[in-house]
């Protein structure tokens, strides 16, 4: 009798860690489809390594006076910098596929109002994104390496260092398009009642503030970086109101009863 009346509990046990497990598994496959993914991209593109670092460093060696170069102060900096940069590009490259994975893996646990808004906000935190590295690339960069390189004393040779340029260009690449996520951010918070749009317009004036002190600490000691990163915040967070505005009105009030994936 001890054994029959342990015996649904054992059962009742295994089928509530049933659902754990197959949701690890499946959060394990979608992460090994993520990793191949970036693999992939990069045996693609490490072979272009070092055309793709020329590219890069375009913008900087077009403003070094005539006859200096950029140079490597590592024995190992001609290899693993041009590696580095064909690792982070890969990632770039696999966006597309890392937002699927992701997008499948939760895609179930929704409602289908959470579905509607889901997709396209991944979607477009991606794209802008990439819009804020393309940013700082193309109208950042040419402007920041033109003043450091006019700004110098006479006299002075410069010969910057290729591991330290791709250290600068990425920490640029990452705070640019972490900064243009402020939209979604701002929607995000609407949407999930931390706070409004009116209490953010209010606010208008402190977001200012944080915007040219987040430029201060992200980007280069100059006022001509750090003005380039905060404007776009100040814009972007503007632009963010605005959805979220449009979002919170389309979103239902309370849920229908509908079940997660239907």
């Amino acid at each position: 009798m001890t054994q029959q009346e342990h015996k649904p509990t054992d059962d009742s046990t295994l089928q509530s860690e049933m659902p754990l497990v197959e949701h690890l598994l499946e959060l394990r496959n979608r992460l090994l489809k993520m990793v191949l993914a970036v693999l992939i991209c990069f045996a693609a593109i490490y072979p272009f390594a070092n055309e793709l670092y020329l590219w890069l460093s375009q913008p900087l060696r077009d403003l070094l006076p005539e006859g200096q170069m950029m140079i490597a102060t590592d024995v190992t900096a001609p290899f693993f910098a041009p590696l580095k940069l064909a690792l982070v590009v890969a990632v770039f490259a696999a966006i597309p596929v890392i937002l699927y994975q992701i997008w499948s893996f939760i895609a179930p646990g929704l409602y289908k109002h959470e579905k509607r808004l889901a997709f396209p906000l991944l979607f477009t935190s991606v794209v802008l994104f990439y819009l804020g590295a393309a940013f700082a690339y193309f109208v950042v960069f040419p402007l920041v390496f033109g003043f450091f390189t006019a700004i110098g004393p006479e006299g002075i040779v410069e010969l910057p260092d290729i591991s330290s340029y791709l250290n600068f260009v990425l920490k640029m690449f990452f705070a640019f398009g972490v900064a243009f996520e402020i939209p979604i951010a701002t929607i995000l918070m609407i949407l999930s009642g931390a706070t409004t749009a009116d209490s953010l317009a209010a606010k208008r004036p402190y977001v200012v503030v944080g915007c040219f002190v987040i430029g201060m600490l992200l980007t280069p000691p100059d006022v001509i970086s750090q003005t380039l990163l905060a404007v776009p915040m100040w814009f972007l967070f503007e632009l963010g109101i605005v959805f979220g505005r449009l979002a919170q009105r389309r979103a239902p009030v309370e849920d229908t009863g509908e079940a997660p994936g239907q």
